[in-house]
């Protein structure tokens, strides 16, 4: 089985290893890559990934669009993606966590068989309230997730698809694929295996579940990291809405620190293993070093504004955001479904 996972990035270099190394252990085959206006390096390590057959990376090339749906556009019409088996659109700051047996995507299909995609929830991780920038594991550092349950903020019940590549859709897509053709039955479920209404364009990427929704897979979401990495977030910008500030409000609807989730630690052993291997090239890991030296560096000039500087300091001082009942997130829910029907 070929599974591939398509992802653009931009000034990651930081953390490129880890999670190329998490998701071959998942049971990844094949990744493609496409990079763009790079600071830090994470194109030349790309490219020395490239070279040594881990990733294919292509450099994305400026369009009318935004340079993730260009990447996207490219992508679908890419060999890899006309040969895989499944896809799966995915950031590199998105680690796919699977609960089902060991942990690879051979125990999630094989809890349930008759799925051909996979609707699968953002959980978002907080900060765990550190401050600086630390190039351990982000899967270590950051343990501290949202409960189970959560559909407040919106941001919340997000999910993106794992999905057989069976042609039933013509394109890939952020969060889901697009332009389905007609034929068959596409039997769509959730993270805990509940049938899904669909995953087309005509439906939202967002769904309420008041219940749990990771019992087979999740998607760990690390959007804030420590609160000097957040600041390096912030500078480079939203991939696909460069008009879109990255603020403190950004950082309130993610950074969720309610309960331990260690999930995503069942394939550590093997992650590691995949890890050292990848840094025994020395290119790739003096590449990696790079990378690291570039952020702190860039830490430093950023704290030199003083509206970055005050950022940084509301960061500490609102550590954590906190988990609203129920019954007032789903009241929030409504509220916000009334207003986006209210004509402006």
């Amino acid at each position: 089985m070929r599974a591939l996972i398509v992802t653009t990035m931009r000034n990651e270099g930081p953390y490129i290893l880890e999670w190329l190394a998490h998701h071959r252990a998942v049971g990844f085959t094949d990744f493609l890559v496409f990079s763009n206006d790079c600071d830090d390096g994470t194109d030349a390590l790309l490219d020395r990934l490239h070279e040594l057959g881990q990733i294919v990376h292509c450099r994305t090339k400026k369009g009318d669009r935004s340079v993730q749906w260009e990447a996207l556009s490219a992508a679908s019409a890419h060999p890899l993606t006309r040969t895989a088996d499944w896809i799966l659109v995915s950031d590199v700051d998105e680690f796919l966590t699977i609960r089902a047996g060991r942990g690879t995507l051979a125990d999630l299909h094989a809890a349930c068989p008759h799925a051909d995609g996979f609707a699968i929830g953002w959980r978002m991780f907080g900060s765990c309230g550190r401050v600086a920038f630390d190039p351990d594991s982000v899967l270590d550092q950051f343990t501290q997730a949202a409960p189970e349950s959560l559909v407040w903020p919106l941001r919340a019940i997000l999910y993106k698809c794992l999905f057989r590549n069976s042609g039933t859709y013509r394109k890939l897509g952020v969060h889901r694929p697009r332009g389905r053709r007609d034929g068959g039955p596409f039997a769509w479920v959730d993270g805990s295996g509940r049938p899904f209404p669909g995953a087309g364009p005509e439906s939202s990427p967002a769904v309420v579940h008041s219940e749990g929704q990771y019992a087979l897979a999740q998607l760990n979401h690390y959007a804030v990291k420590s609160a000097e990495d957040f600041l390096v977030k912030r500078d480079r910008g939203k991939p696909n809405h460069m008009e879109q500030e990255i603020d403190l409000a950004y950082w309130v609807d993610r950074n969720f620190n309610t309960v331990e989730d260690l999930s995503a630690h069942r394939l550590k052993a093997e992650r590691r293993a995949l890890l050292q291997d990848l840094r025994a090239d020395g290119q790739l890991a003096d590449l990696e070093q790079r990378a690291i030296d570039w952020r702190r560096a860039r830490i430093v000039w950023l704290l030199t504004d003083l509206d970055t500087f005050l950022l940084f300091s509301r960061l500490q001082l609102v550590p954590k955001s906190r988990v609203l009942p129920m019954e007032e997130q789903l009241m929030l829910v409504r509220a916000r479904g009334r207003l986006a029907q209210t004509p402006s």
